[in-house]
């Protein structure tokens, strides 16, 4: 979808789950895809140098999410929410969709 604008499916990827969670760090989104953590903290790096992500610590913990400074802040939500139709329910279910309370198992 937005690999081509992009350059890069894992780019997409992130801004994608990062736009439905509102905010990630780099290992929940390594192992939500399947990637290299360094994969992740690259294209992380990449966005955030940019302007299009910022980040935070909590803890040892870095948070991403959208810069809402980002003079394209709401084009790029329009985009995202667009592209997100897109992606196939299934897909769109299990990666997209944040969880609403914890996994408790028994």
């Amino acid at each position: 979808m937005l690999e081509a604008l992009l350059g890069s499916e894992t780019r997409e990827r992130v801004l994608l789950y990062v736009y439905t969670h509102k905010e990630a760090y780099s290992r929940e989104l390594a192992q939500a895809f399947g990637y290299p953590v360094f994969r992740v903290q690259h294209q992380l790096a990449r966005l955030e140098d940019g302007g299009v992500l910022y980040s935070r610590l909590v803890g040892r913990v870095r948070l991403y999410g959208l810069n809402p400074r980002n003079p394209l802040h709401r084009e790029l939500e329009a985009l995202l929410r667009a592209a997100l139709r897109l992606v196939p329910d299934a897909e769109r279910e299990r990666l997209y969709t944040p969880r609403l309370r914890p996994v408790t198992r028994s």
